[in-house]
């Protein structure tokens, strides 16, 4: 999203489901709403689209209308709670899940050419290593990637950050420890997963 107006293009991902990825994502356009942002939340888990479930929101449209040339994105944005702005994924649509590298360049084209205004964008990704969250994850400026306290969870963003790090470019990620009971689980959560990046990626983790 490099041709982007926004000045902050944020994209919140994650190694694995389950670690809370989305209500972080929406929390964060809420309380970034409350500061006075104009925000708008992408919704870039195409195929399984959550965001407007957990908002409990019912949209018409849905990128998939966009990408079918029916609707265009300002055609199918929705408000959502504190004044944040969505776009809608669609759900269950298989087409959308495996969505080819041309229509993800073009949907991150697309936003170039909004005319709804906004200072921050924020993009909920899919979780894992597919192509769509490589492409929609490298066009942002800040990468947050939520994990929580168990194996899999840190498995997973490890490899997330590899890949994201190895094949996009991405030096620098934003680490948040999701469901920790204190500070210091997330801290010590957070130092697990330096000691591995430190040891064989060239990146550099924020806390």
């Amino acid at each position: 999203m490099g041709e982007l107006a926004p000045t902050d293009v944020i994209a919140v991902t994650s190694g694995k489901g389950g670690a809370g990825k989305t209500n972080v994502a929406v929390n964060l356009a809420v309380g970034l709403a409350q500061e006075g942002r104009q925000v708008l939340l992408f919704d870039a888990d195409l195929g399984l689209a959550n965001v407007d479930v957990a908002l409990g929101l019912r949209p018409q449209w849905n990128v998939s209308h966009v990408l079918a040339g029916e609707k265009t994105l300002d055609d199918i944005l929705v408000t959502g709670p504190g004044g944040i702005t969505i776009v809608p994924a669609s759900s269950g649509v298989a087409r959308m899940a495996a969505l080819p590298a041309a229509e993800q360049a073009g949907l991150v084209q697309a936003f170039s050419e909004l005319r709804q205004p906004m200072d921050t964008l924020i993009v909920d990704t899919g979780a894992g290593i597919d192509s769509a969250v490589l492409t929609f994850t490298s066009a942002c400026q800040r990468v947050i990637v939520v994990l929580c306290d168990e194996p899999t969870s840190l498995t997973d963003a490890y490899a997330l950050i590899k890949v994201l790090n190895r094949d996009c470019g991405v030096k620098r990620f934003e680490i948040l420890a999701n469901m920790v009971e204190s500070d210091l689980q997330g801290r010590q959560l957070f130092e697990k997963l330096c000691a591995v990046t430190d040891r064989f990626l060239e990146v550099s983790l924020g806390f």
